[in-house]
């Protein structure tokens, strides 16, 4: 085993450290900070929004960072500050102190996986190897973070305040492991050339934008499929899904790389997830109308769809974002594809929210002609890209 591949695994492994502290941490926030900080819940809301906004804007300004120094003292220095800021969490009095811990810790997590990408592509030439890396880093993600959340709910059941902030404790420990690690990696390769602003760069733009359209899937599980089963529906349901759809990114997301080998063929996936996801979507729609037990294998199998879409999605996106920047500029266009991303994120839970209240079933057949129209516009979008620049080497 080489020198690059031997630090690849460790920062997998790191990786999944961290992960594990995030899973801790997401687990016990919300009650910690009204139970234990003793915060209302508007501040509390009040803090994530910050957080958000302030990530968004500087996820780019980061990924610019790690192209003009060094990807790793980037990806060290957004990920002590996460630390640090975790620590700070029992020292944080009052809903001002609260909110700028919370903006510390959260808003540079954008910024750090834009770092962390191009520090993983600074290591590594070939396309079709970057993707099979970030895959098996999502993999040390998911265990990592599933590992995290089991701890949080002894945490959760303990309820006291001791064992938040051991857990907390801990969560900092976790970035340290990533920072260390991050800093004795070797020297990625520095990008050659003069520096391309990938906001000008209006075919990137809109690929990476409707790929992270897909990314609502997540809202659609953590927030749409718990809200609507629990009408009708065991409770459990939900649960059920989300294991199985943590069970199915570990054993099927490198597999699922096959999918994405040169960029013709990623945009073919995304728009395939697109219609997977769509389909899962009117399935959803269906089972309130179609009886209490069918109604379950009805949502399992939308919770099989959408494991198929989330899988493709993520590789197409992963390819489609690595073969279609500017080399010069890895840095920068991951920090885009990052902030695309993350603003999906950030409106997906309220879509689902306000769209179930508002539209019923309608909400799903309306995501679902979200998914399919963003998916099917993927292949030409990357056509127009590809034009638009050298091709990159498969």
């Amino acid at each position: 085993m080489g020198e690059v591949e031997t630090w690849l695994r460790r920062l997998m492994w790191a990786r999944g450290a961290s992960a594990a502290g995030d899973g801790l941490w997401f687990t016990i926030w919300a009650l910690y900070s009204t139970r234990v900080a003793g915060l209302p819940p508007v501040a509390v809301g009040i803090a994530m929004a910050a957080a958000g906004g302030v990530g968004l804007v500087a996820a780019v300004p980061l990924g610019s960072l790690a192209d003009r120094f060094d990807a790793r003292r980037v990806l060290a220095a957004t990920t002590t500050l996460r630390g640090l800021a975790m620590a700070c969490y029992p020292f944080a009095q009052g809903t001002w102190a609260f909110v700028l811990v919370t903006v510390l810790f959260a808003a540079p997590a954008n910024g750090g996986n834009a770092a962390r990408t191009a520090l993983l592509t600074g290591l590594v030439a070939d396309d079709g190897e970057r993707v099979a890396v970030l895959a098996r880093q999502r993999v040390a993600q998911h265990v990592g973070y599933a590992a995290g959340a089991g701890v949080g709910a002894l945490v959760l059941a303990l309820d006291d305040p001791a064992a938040y902030h051991a857990a907390i404790a801990a969560n900092a420990v976790s970035f340290a492991v990533l920072t260390v690690v991050a800093l004795r990696a070797p020297v990625p390769r520095r990008p050659t050339g003069r520096a391309a602003s990938p906001l000008r760069d209006r075919p990137y733009l809109a690929v990476v934008g409707a790929t992270a359209v897909l990314s609502l899937c997540w809202a659609m599980l953590s927030t749409g499929v718990p809200l609507w089963t629990s009408r009708s529906l065991p409770l459990s349901l939900s649960g059920v899904l989300v294991v199985v759809s943590s069970v199915g990114v570990a054993l099927l997301q490198v597999p699922a790389t096959r999918l994405a080998t040169t960029p013709s063929r990623a945009a073919r996936t995304a728009a395939v997830s697109g219609a997977a996801l769509a389909a899962a979507c009117v399935l959803l729609a269906s089972s309130e109308v179609v009886g209490r037990p069918t109604g379950v294998v009805v949502v399992v199998l939308a919770g099989l769809l959408h494991l198929a879409g989330e899988l493709g999605y993520v590789v197409a996106s992963w390819r489609l974002s690595l073969a279609l920047m500017r080399e010069e500029s890895r840095g920068a266009y991951q920090g885009v594809s990052e902030a695309a991303t993350a603003t999906v994120q950030m409106v997906g839970p309220a879509f689902f929210t306000v769209g179930l209240t508002a539209l019923d079933a309608g909400c799903w057949l309306l995501a679902a002609a979200v998914f399919l129209a963003a998916g099917a516009a993927v292949p030409a979008l990357t056509r127009r890209a590809e034009r638009s620049r050298e091709p990159s080497p498969a």
